[in-house]
């Protein structure tokens, strides 16, 4: 690949961005339909462990992307990638099933959680109700890695605004006309959008597949691509992901141990699905500095100087809205938290404010070892960040008293700053 610019990435990177923000968006859109109905509190509550639940349940296929962004040459390897997806598909919908048994899922959320037996029947059929979302997550994040490894990244943003335009009408239209609780209102939107998302992926890939299918059959060779491959390259990658999303439920469990515990489960998805509106687009640079690294790492320091200059202006953006009045008015007017639960947000938030340097950080290492085909150490990073992570909320909860969603910030800031220490030295 020829040497690039910063222009070249820009104009390459900013359809992920942009996909990304707006992914972003549905979080505090969700949490502020929650809050405007009756018991915001519980649902709220509920609403944070059903969709860490549906985190854990899809974290086997959310590197589904980067694989066939790396992997997905021509059509032989496409056509193997996409058995082993829905193999995958397969496995995590079933998982789910099990999940949503009554006996076993409330033996999770009331004895070893301690939900209140309120919060946790909220929980159960929210969970319910998001049953389709990891194959959804599975069988879209494939096709928009296909869509990327052909630098056609604006229909992977055009398929992020028919995901929020769906997600928004049928959350809106529960709102208006009916009375359900709202975990149930903002979990059918969400499972509804990523599911229209889905098929209009689907839709928008098959001009590439029809080139690509053309392509082999003309030149009759089609690269090597076996499960056994695929699984050296891609275990560590689900590892990865199935390892950070994974330690969700701990977060929860010891959340449910801390001080103002119930409060602190309301508040920490408002606060996280905020800062997932900096962090998100720090996410989406690890495709694109996949697809851009050259192969002789020509392009290492122009990316690197680009990824810079993004993480700082992320992190500054962030830290300038977490240590002035708009945090307040974004948690009390636009999130429509009470006063009390606006207050105990501030804190955290301040906390994360470097959170989105740290995340473009991690996602241009990643991209790097991803290049190489050493995709090992990213699971080894991830490992240091989930035992961070624990760590902090052991000491700060169980031995400093600390408030739970205190203590979950602080945990989230120090795992990863961890695993960026290692990748720093395994990406040297």
């Amino acid at each position: 690949m020829a040497a690039i610019t910063n222009r070249k990435i820009l104009r390459f990177w900013l359809p992920l961005a942009g996909t990304w923000l707006m992914m972003s968006l549905e979080g505090p859109f969700i949490a502020a339909i929650i809050a405007r109905l009756v018991d915001p509190k519980f649902n709220l509550a509920a609403y944070g462990v059903a969709f860490s639940f549906a985190l854990i349940i899809e974290a086997p296929v959310i590197m589904m992307m980067t694989a066939s962004t790396s992997l997905v040459k021509d059509y032989s390897s496409l056509r193997k990638l996409r058995q082993y997806t829905w193999i995958l598909n397969g496995i995590i919908t079933g998982l789910m099933l099990i999940l949503i048994i009554p006996q076993i899922f409330f033996l999770l959320t009331i004895d070893l959680i301690g939900l209140p037996e309120n919060v946790a029947q909220l929980t159960h059929i929210a969970t319910i109700i998001m049953l389709p979302w990891p194959g959804a997550i599975g069988f879209r994040r494939f096709y928009q890695g296909v869509l990327i490894r052909n630098h056609a990244t604006r229909r992977v943003a055009y398929g992020t605004v028919i995901r929020l335009m769906s997600m928004a009408t049928t959350a809106l239209s529960l709102f208006f006309l009916t009375t359900l609780p709202g975990v149930y209102i903002g979990m059918a939107a969400l499972a509804c959008g990523v599911t229209v998302e889905a098929v209009s992926t689907r839709i928008m890939v098959q001009p590439i597949i029809k080139r690509l299918r053309a392509a082999e059959h003309k030149d009759e060779v089609g690269t090597a691509l076996s499960f056994q491959v695929i699984n050296k390259f891609y275990y560590p990658l689900a590892l990865t992901s199935m390892l950070t999303l994974g330690v969700h439920p701990l977060i929860t469990f010891f959340i449910g141990k801390s001080t103002l515990a119930l409060e602190s489960l309301a508040v920490l998805p408002v606060v996280s699905s905020f800062v997932f509106l900096f962090r998100g687009v720090g996410l989406s640079f690890q495709e694109a500095a996949i697809t851009l690294l050259g192969q002789n790492r020509e392009n290492d320091q122009v990316i690197k100087r680009f990824a810079t200059i993004l993480g700082a202006g992320l992190a500054l953006l962030l830290i300038l809205t977490a240590f002035t009045p708009l945090s307040s008015l974004w948690f009390s007017k636009v999130s429509g938290l009470s006063p009390s639960l606006t207050k105990l947000a501030l804190v955290p938030l301040m906390i994360m404010g470097i959170f989105p340097a740290s995340t473009v950080l991690i996602s241009f290492q990643r991209a790097i070892l991803v290049k190489a085909g050493h995709t090992s150490p990213i699971t080894n990073a991830t490992l240091i960040e989930v035992i961070g992570i624990i760590g902090v909320l052991y000491f700060g909860i169980l031995h400093f008293s600390l408030v739970g969603v205190t203590a979950a910030a602080t945990a989230f800031v120090s795992g990863r700053i961890a695993a960026n220490l290692y990748l720093h030295f395994r990406t040297r």
